[in-house]
């Protein structure tokens, strides 16, 4: 079997290449997998004859694609730059699966949602993204649809591994710095480790489970609360003054609450999936 990961240098993706390669899981051992992984500068994959190029060299039978654009804020202006990663590569990529009878894994975000009901986000519930991020990644799940039948959908929330590009790093960063911090206490979603993203996704190509699902961690947070989770777990004495997103003034609306049940994933795969808190302590080295 041959595994082709697209978007090799963000988190999700080294984990992913971590994960398939010496880090592989006792289960997958002795499994005949051989893996390759590219980033933008072997394949962009906005670009359809670099993308149909890929496969030619490749043939994967499976393809994870954890390239994005993620940069929230910024995709309020460069609407063009998200929309050509988000969903015009998606449906470059879906396309030259079903061309080459690839099985696609691609990821979403609980920005799909405006954070107005109250309650977790199923599955079953209508995404309404109220920014240009979450509005790309929609299209991209939609154009994929419309591409391929042989899919997986996860939408992930607050992702956090390998890298810089996340809350953990930044967080760190200004407490090496700020007298105290200022952190959201109306902004409610799920942490969610690219371990645990890694583990459901292989165990779910394991068990052959296809269509859209919600993964995450188990439970929810506010901004604030994640962040003292932080701070503690990594013993770090620094107070933290929890305001209204609203202050930040940011170019992006955030949904106000947008964590979404884990439920269906852990049901379809017979598994608990780890709650935020114990998963958070163990990507910091500090789980008891």
């Amino acid at each position: 079997m041959k595994i082709l990961i697209v978007g090799k240098n963000g988190q999700l993706g080294k984990e992913f290449t971590k994960r398939l390669g010496e880090r592989r899981p006792e289960w997958l051992i002795n499994k005949k997998i051989n893996c390759e992984s590219v980033g933008r500068v072997e394949c962009d994959i906005a670009n359809t004859g670099q993308v149909l190029e890929l496969f030619e060299n490749v043939k994967p039978d499976i393809v994870i694609n954890c390239a994005a654009y993620n940069f929230v804020d910024r995709a309020e202006t460069d609407y063009v730059g998200a929309y050509k990663v988000n969903a015009v590569g998606v449906k470059n990529v879906a396309y030259a699966c079903k061309k080459h009878k690839a099985f696609l894994v691609h990821y979403s975000t609980d920005y799909v949602f405006d954070g107005e009901k109250e309650g977790l986000y199923t599955e079953k519930d209508e995404p309404n993204p109220i920014n240009q991020y979450g509005k790309s990644k929609l299209a991209g799940e939609i154009l994929l649809k419309e591409e391929t039948e042989y899919y997986l959908i996860f939408r992930v929330s607050w992702v956090y591994g390998e890298g810089k590009n996340n809350f953990i790093y930044k967080l760190l960063e200004w407490a090496k710095t700020q007298k105290y911090l200022k952190i959201a206490y109306d902004e409610f979603s799920t942490p969610t480790s690219t371990a645990t993203i890694v583990d459901i996704t292989l165990r779910a190509l394991q068990s052959g489970l296809k269509g859209l699902f919600h993964l995450t961690n188990s439970g929810y947070a506010s901004r604030y609360e994640w962040a003292k989770e932080i701070l503690n777990a990594k013993k770090i004495d620094k107070f933290i003054y929890p305001v209204s997103k609203e202050i930040f003034n940011l170019p992006a609306k955030r949904p106000g609450f947008s964590a979404m049940s884990n439920e269906s994933v852990a049901r379809e795969l017979g598994l608990d999936i780890p709650d935020w808190q114990c998963e958070l302590r163990n990507f910091l080295g500090e789980c008891s």
